[in-house]
């Protein structure tokens, strides 16, 4: 069934322009601007050209959707097929199916919002131009990830992502940010060199580098051992995009380093390229090697769970001066490992979880990062004991519509029935009960014990910061001091008073002086922050719909993986 009928050809150039818009409009955004197009404000422009080229890649994945057969989601559509390098029998091939069409969605959808929210509150920085670039070249790099049905394309396409997100935080970052860049690059670069070798070993022995046909083939004419190997050096390079404990280490520093939308996009996008890879091309091409790897790779998943909700635990504690954005980068480790577990487990239930998870992830944690970059451009720290203690009665009490969506984000985090986060860990934990024939289930039943242990962990943390971070420790007379505070925020953003929100009072409700008499009255007891501003309404209602739209109605999402699932852990027979 599809919406509306679209022919193949048409599909073709949807998906092709996909992948290659973006590109074309990071070397246009670089150019000089027509005349007649640079208005006012050439920062400006060059910002609202980001913004019309996402939004013009988001209005062809819709259409994707639209005209993709959804009664064959297990079958590769929009197909495209052209040899590029005929001596090493490299193909430029395109296709979609149901696992790679949602997550072309959310990557579409999570750049046009960055895009949108950028417009509106530029990132402290250099030149806007290389800004906007590097975003569309971050953004063609991903979605080409997702795409892309040749191995070396695949490749080239994840390595594609790594430099533009090294200048967002290097350039844009906060604090520490070349430390924190060096270690990104660094660690995902050495990873990426295994993961070549493992890609090459599979195409040398196989005789191709076709991932359709190396999945049909389901590892026949791979033998074990090269098997093993291969998934040991493509699963290095994958687990560290992923990021998989213990090779996480460079996630939190980048996260904390990095401007929001850095952050979301990592969050949101680029972590997902890894487990991709994991069901893309490991389940299917070496199945053999996935079942010698499984039981360690579920242990590694349930370590990174329990690790990461004890560090956000030992983050929002009371006097530990944890980092909100770093919390939220630790719970990352944890949420990614349920979709490891998923993985881990070979089986359609288990890796319909993690691919459900995956996406669930992308939009929650996308908020998170969302409003966790707000709630730092107000207060002028991301401090959770400053948060906590020194800001009056805190979100609830100063920004009302800021808390309560903080704590919604917060919650369908911890994995609340009837949002998002709550389908892909109880399938996750599902798979765990019952794994693959030729995995061991007494130890898979003890990873989803230390699974659902984790849930609860996560649970303790979340609540925690809401109820530090939104009602906060009401002292009347406690408020930031406004000079330090308008000194701090002046330091992380230089460029505020350019910012187009300064016109609509944001500037004055930081923090700012107060007019005397009753307003003046009320701030000494409980000062006001301004609260969710227009642009902010409008980047962050799409994820908060779509989080509480897949809780209640999963069957969008998992219609469209489970056939494509089933068929690729059945060797590519329906």
């Amino acid at each position: 069934m599809t919406v509306i009928d679209i022919s193949a050809s048409v599909m073709q150039f949807l998906l092709a322009f996909v992948v290659v818009a973006p590109l074309l409009g990071a070397v246009a955004a670089l150019l000089p601007a027509p005349p007649g197009l640079k208005g006012k404000n050439p920062d400006q422009a060059v910002l609202r050209h980001g913004v019309t080229v996402t939004g013009a890649v988001l209005i062809a994945t819709i259409v994707l959707a639209v005209g993709f057969d959804h009664d064959h989601p297990a079958t590769m559509q929009a197909t495209t097929d052209i040899s590029w390098i005929p001596a090493l029998d490299v193909r430029i091939q395109l296709g979609i199916d149901g696992i790679s069409l949602p997550l072309l969605l959310l990557t579409a959808l999570l750049t046009f919002l960055c895009a949108l929210y950028s417009y509106s509150k530029p990132p402290a920085g250099p030149s806007p131009k290389a800004f906007v670039a590097l975003v569309l070249v971050l953004e063609s790099g991903t979605l080409a990830t997702f795409a892309v049905l040749d191995l070396l394309l695949f490749f080239l396409a994840f390595e594609m992502v790594l430099i533009p997100m090294y200048f967002l935080i290097a350039r844009w970052g906060g604090g520490q940010r070349q430390a924190a860049a060096w270690k990104f690059i660094l660690y995902t670069l050495l990873g990426s060199v295994v993961m070549l070798l493992g890609i090459l070993l599979i195409g040398l022995k196989s005789g191709t580098f076709d991932m359709v046909a190396l999945a049909t083939d389901n590892g026949r004419g791979l033998t074990t051992s090269v098997q093993v190997i291969a998934v040991l050096a493509i699963g290095v390079g994958l687990a560290v995009k992923t990021p998989m404990w213990p090779l996480h280490s460079w996630l939190p520093d980048a996260h904390t380093a990095a401007p929001t939308v850095g952050s979301v996009l990592l969050a949101g996008v680029l972590l997902k390229m890894g487990t991709y890879g994991f069901v893309r091309i490991l389940l299917p091409i070496a199945p053999d090697g996935m079942r010698t790897f499984a039981p360690y790779l579920a242990a590694f998943a349930v370590v990174g769970i329990v690790y990461g909700s004890l560090a956000c635990l030992a983050l929002a504690r009371t006097g530990a001066k944890g980092d909100l954005k770093r919390l939220i980068a630790y719970s990352s480790v944890g949420h990614m490992g349920f979709v490891l577990l998923g993985i881990a487990t070979m089986t359609p239930t288990g890796v319909n979880g993690a691919l459900f998870a995956n996406i669930a992830h992308g939009l929650i944690t996308g908020l998170l990062f969302f409003l966790v970059g707000a709630v730092k451009d107000r207060y002028g720290t991301a401090d959770l004991d400053t948060l906590a203690g020194a800001t009056g009665a805190a979100l609830y009490g100063r920004a009302p519509r800021l808390g309560a969506l903080l704590a919604f984000a917060a919650i369908a985090s911890l994995g609340l029935p009837g949002l998002a986060g709550f389908w892909g860990e109880m399938l996750t934990l599902f798979g765990a009960y019952s794994p693959a024939e030729g995995l061991s289930r007494p130890a898979f039943r003890t990873f989803m014990a230390i699974g659902a242990f984790g849930t609860l962990l996560t649970a303790a943390y979340m609540l925690i910061v809401v109820r530090r971070v939104c009602m906060g420790e009401h002292t009347p007379h406690s408020r930031l001091s406004p000079p330090d505070d308008r000194a701090e925020q002046a330091a992380d953003t230089p460029k505020a008073a350019d910012a187009p929100q300064a016109a609509d009072g944001t500037k004055a409700a930081d923090g700012g002086p107060q007019p005397s008499g009753a307003a003046g009255t009320r701030s000494a007891t409980t000062p006001q922050l301004a609260d969710i501003q227009t642009y902010e309404a409008a980047a962050w209602t799409p994820l908060a719909a779509l989080t509480v739209l897949a809780g209640l109605w999963p069957a969008v999402l998992l219609g469209l993986t489970d056939p494509a699932v089933q068929k690729l852990l059945a060797g590519g027979k329906s």
